[in-house]
Order: C-alpha cells, then structure tokens, then sequence
C-alpha cells in the first residue's frame, strides 16, 4: 500500500523530519515536555516556542526554559524572534551553539507587545527590513533556516506571494504560512488559497497552517494547497493525540475513537509530572492549570472541577484531585 505524503519524511535543507504534520509553535504551551508529547503521539516535527533575539535576555529565567532541548527528538528547531537584523542573527547562532540543527524565525506573531516592538507580523509592512533581516539569518548560520509567517499584515495588502519569493531568494529552507492576516488574529476562517499560490511558485517546501482541527480538515487542506507539510496549533491543546488520529486516518480512512477515560487519565497525570520535573515546584504547578483545563473540556462537571483544582498551590495537592476527578469521570 503507498504510504500517504503526509506521512513520508520531509527534507529541510540538510536535516530530515520523519513525516509532514507538524506541531506548531506556540508561546506559553509549546514547552519541552509538551513537545515531546506531541511527537510520541506522531508528530513529525515541534518548533520551540518563540525567543527574542534581545541579547540582555538569553539567560533571562523564561528563555533558559523554551532553550532546553533535553531529550527533544531530533532535528531541533528553535524559533526566534526580532527586528535588528544583527541581533537575530546573534540569537541564531546562540540557539545552533545550544544544539538546535534548524533555526526559524517569525514573522507571524500577532501579539500586540511583540507587533509594538517591529516584530512578528509587524515585520510584513517592511518588506526591506524582511529581506535584511533573512539574509542576515542565513549567513550566521550553517544550519537551515525556516520561517512562519501570515498572508500579510492586513486585510487587502495580502503581501505573501512577495514576501515567499524574497524569502527563497535569501536561502530560507521552508516556509510555513498562517492563512490569516495579522489584522484577523485568530478571529473568522483561516484562508488557503493564497497559501496554495505560493505553494505553485516555489521550489522549497511551503507548509499550511491555521484551523487545522480534524484528521479530515488535515487532508482536506492537504489537498487543497498541495503544501509539503501541515501544521497543528490550538487544535493540540488538551489533545496531542491529534496527530495520531490524522495519521491513522490518512492510513486507513477510519477515525479513532477519543482516549477513554482511564487512558486520558494516563496521559494527563503523565503531562503533569513532565511539567513538575521539568519546572520544578511553583511554575510547574501553575504552568499545568491550562493544560489540565484543556483536557477535561468535554467531561462531565468539569467546569467544578476545575474551579477547585485552580485552587490547589502544591504540585502534589494538584497531582491527588486531578487523579481522583479522573478516577471517577466520564464524558459529557
């Protein structure tokens, strides 16, 4: 039986990834251990959350937490992010000293504090400072470089057929495209046809992101753009084993069935003692109340649940109500 694309690996410059769905980056929820949850559930690829390129705060307490690749599956990618074309490319070769083999860099941040700063989205209005900034990126580093991005800054000046052709000329490995613009932050539909467009004009790999949330809408998109990969985001909230499904569906064209309880409750007490381990006792305690919130969306009294397990201080007092709701839980 031919295997499916998505399924195949997928060469970025000199690195390999082992299949073409792909977990996204996301500030505050793409951490180590969450990362590599998602690839134990299939996913062929996780970029680290984002990092400034501000060199007083490399060592900063945050950014020594998403530069921790330990244990990570290779190929490493870390994604920066910035505006002085010589403080990115500082930051690249900060990351490739600190084992990442792929560096990305984004230009698709929505955020207010980092669009006021010139950067993520905001870069899309300064086709020139785009084009110095990637220029100066590669040539620091000998590791591929890759970039995420939208349709543009606003609606109506769509400018990513531009951006994508000075993005290959100045040697990036990979593009991944957002289908919305930083003016629609995550509000109404993700849009693919500018995506499948960019998609017919280059030659390097140019993979889909945005409302990607079912093995169907994965190969419907697939399909659609003709993109050499896709990429999960919000969809992998409370639910990493969305890759697993949308492999099993591209194999088969069957849909699993959602984790039972006692296999959610495996996975969720998993997460949280990944999360104490690697955050240590205060952070890790208040990094899993989103996660444990995401997972028991969907199951009976949980809104209850959760407002007393908001409560609970102490990684252990947290662990004990977590298991014992799930021990005893069921879906709405």
């Amino acid at each position: 039986m031919t295997t499916h694309p998505l399924l195949q690996p997928l060469k970025i410059g000199n690195e390999t990834v082992t299949n073409r769905i792909w977990l996204a980056p996301m500030a505050g929820v793409t951490d180590n251990p969450f990362r590599r949850l998602a690839k134990s559930f299939g996913a062929g690829h996780a970029v680290s959350e984002m990092m400034t390129s501000d060199a007083t705060l490399f060592a900063n307490h945050k950014t020594l937490y998403r530069a921790n690749f330990d244990g990570e599956i290779a190929p490493i990618s870390a994604q920066i992010v910035g505006s002085e074309p010589t403080r990115l490319a500082e930051s690249a070769r900060f990351q490739v000293a600190n084992g990442a083999k792929i560096i990305d860099i984004n230009m698709g941040c929505p955020a207010k504090k980092v669009c006021n700063k010139l950067a993520g989205s905001a870069l899309l209005k300064d086709l020139d400072l785009v084009k110095k900034l990637l220029e100066a990126t590669v040539k620091a580093v000998d590791v591929p470089v890759t970039l995420k991005t939208r349709l543009g800054f606003e609606n109506g000046k769509e400018n990513i057929l531009t951006v994508a052709k000075i993005a290959e000329d100045m040697g990036i490995q990979a593009l991944t495209i957002h289908g919305r613009t930083r003016e629609d932050k995550y509000f109404g539909q993700a849009r693919y046809e500018l995506i499948t467009k960019v998609k017919q004009n280059l030659t390097i790999p140019v993979i889909a992101n945005g409302d990607i949330d079912s093995p169907q809408k994965a190969k419907a998109v697939f399909d659609m753009t003709g993109a050499d990969a896709i990429m999960i985001g919000r969809s992998a909230q409370g639910k990493p084993w969305i890759f697993e499904e949308i492999s099993h569906f591209l194999q088969t064209g069957e849909i699993l069935p959602n984790p039972t309880i006692d296999e959610l409750k495996e996975i969720v007490l998993t997460h949280l003692q990944e999360l104490y381990a690697f955050y240590g006792e205060y952070s890790g305690c208040r990094i899993a109340r989103k996660h444990i919130a995401w997972y028991t969306s969907g199951i009976q009294f949980s809104n209850e649940f959760r407002q007393a397990m908001y409560q609970e201080d102490t990684t252990a007092g947290q662990f004990a109500v977590v298991e014992r709701f799930l021990s005893q839980a069921d879906y709405d």
